[in-house]
């Protein structure tokens, strides 16, 4: 096709045209670009100003795409979200997917709910974990053998428990996918190793699984 496109313009392919020749397809844009995702049953779904609000059983989730570039609407009568992209260039067109990979952390957010699992890991002084304030406040002591009590509040919406199979388990749920795993992130880095070798000291709290809890 470029063999063609050059004599058509009656340019010959020499040296000196190559630079030209690069910077022309580094800068070719799409003239549309469409990506869709499919709604599933017993979800609802409004899109208003790039705003999208997805509601199911275990609740309502809101996320705010007015940053991007693009189009999104409903099609199908509501069974079916599209997003839609004019003249953009080939990284660019990357955006498309991931806001539909958010839309889709939407619906299984309020149709399942998400879940992290952490476990306790020490190899001489126990960690001690207490949920309080009705699983929103997780408490961790004797990590290391320090005194220092680590209250870790969860975002909102997310709660944390003790597993009732597992010992030295924490389970963390919530619907959105974003507060959730930053939850568990909290946890993590309250509980990190300073001024030792970290390879020997493997004490903390780390994530053991993660997913969507199945009904």
């Amino acid at each position: 096709i470029l063999a063609q496109v050059l004599f058509w313009l009656r340019i010959k392919l020499t040296p000196s045209v190559y630079p030209f020749l690069l910077f022309s397809l580094s800068n070719m844009r799409t003239l549309c670009q469409e990506e869709s995702i499919k709604v599933p049953k017993d979800v609802k779904i409004t899109i208003k100003s790039k705003i999208v609000e997805v509601s199911g059983k275990h609740g309502s989730l809101k996320r705010d795409f007015k940053h991007l570039p693009i189009e999104l609407y409903l099609s199908d009568n509501g069974k079916k979200v599209c997003a839609r992209m004019y003249f953009a260039k080939s990284k660019q067109l990357s955006m498309l997917r991931t806001v539909c990979s958010h839309i889709s952390n939407l619906f299984d957010g309020v149709m399942k709910k998400y879940e992290y699992r952490m476990r306790l890991v020490y190899a001489h002084f126990p960690i001690n974990a207490t949920i309080t304030n009705n699983g929103t406040t997780c408490e961790l002591r004797n990590f290391l053998g320090e005194k220092r009590v680590r209250v870790i509040n969860m975002l909102e919406g997310v709660k944390v428990e003790k597993s009732a199979q597992t010992k030295d388990e924490l389970v963390i749920t919530g619907t959105d996918i974003d507060l959730t795993s930053r939850s568990a992130a909290l946890i993590r880095q309250s509980c990190l190793v300073k001024n030792k070798d970290i390879r020997k000291f493997l004490d903390g709290v780390y994530v053991s699984s993660h997913g969507t809890i199945e009904d």
